[in-house]
């Protein structure tokens, strides 16, 4: 299975100067092949911009998220069609901070991921614990909970093109980190409840992870059987970090 590398942490970064040199490096990089495949997931005014300058090469394109309504009188909302006229493959589901700034419970995610999957694009449904959860030791319990919700809605064929992140809340922007074996526990126990419901397309499906990944952990992180590539965190606003992170992935 070749790993994925998205890079979903531009949240409301950028600038169309900024923009355009970091994707010219990430299409110089890209000409070289790899066994790697790569993505990058731009606030929503930047898709132009990605779709001019990433159309006719290897590196796919989407949005950080969307609504779960397909059309109608939603202000300020964007839809899934929208993303698609942009030529947007992925869009980031769920992501903790759409969970902890903007209210999004699991039935919501679950309803946007629906709307993903109908619209004709591969969700990428984050999941993941907050530190006081872990201390609690109920990590697998908020996990399940947050996927059952989509496995309801959507049911296993949702997940035919789909991908899961797992982002542990606590690792992200908090200079701590989830060792190896701590992130390799919880995508076998993703894993392990997909295969409860389909066997076979939970060994295919793509679970990477998405907390605090770095040049210097990426490839101990790649090690692990269950870790199929990464939801790039703050590296991937540096275009030479997020390359050596592309490069560990093999």
């Amino acid at each position: 299975m070749r790993r994925k590398l998205v890079a979903g942490n531009w949240k409301m970064h950028g600038g169309l100067a900024r923009n355009r040199d970091l994707l010219q490096s990430l299409v110089q990089e890209a000409g070289k092949g790899g066994g790697s495949d790569c993505a990058v997931c731009v606030p929503f005014p930047y898709l132009a911009q990605a779709q001019e300058q990433l159309k006719d090469t290897a590196i796919a394109w989407g949005g950080q998220t969307l609504s779960e309504h397909a059309q109608g009188a939603y202000t300020g909302e964007v839809s899934a069609a929208m993303l698609v006229d942009f030529g947007c493959r992925y869009v980031i589901v769920g992501h903790s901070e759409r969970r902890s700034l903007y209210g999004e419970n699991n039935e919501t995610v679950a309803a946007k991921f629906v709307a993903a999957v109908q619209g004709g694009l591969q969700p990428i449904l984050c999941l993941g614990e907050t530190l006081d959860q872990r201390e609690d030791n109920v990590t697998e319990q908020v996990i399940a909970a947050q996927l059952d919700a989509v496995l309801q809605a959507a049911d296993i064929s949702g997940f035919a093109n789909a991908v899961i992140a797992y982002e542990p809340v606590w690792a992200i922007g908090t200079g701590r980190t989830a060792t190896p074996q701590q992130a390799q526990e919880v995508h076998a126990f993703i894993r392990q409840r997909m295969a409860g419901s389909d066997a076979a397309l939970a060994q295919r499906l793509q679970i990477l992870y998405g907390g605090s990944v770095k040049p210097q952990n990426a490839a101990e992180l790649f090690g692990m059987a269950d870790i199929d590539g990464g939801l790039i965190g703050g590296a991937s606003l540096v275009a030479q970090d997020f390359l050596a992170i592309c490069r560990a992935a093999g």
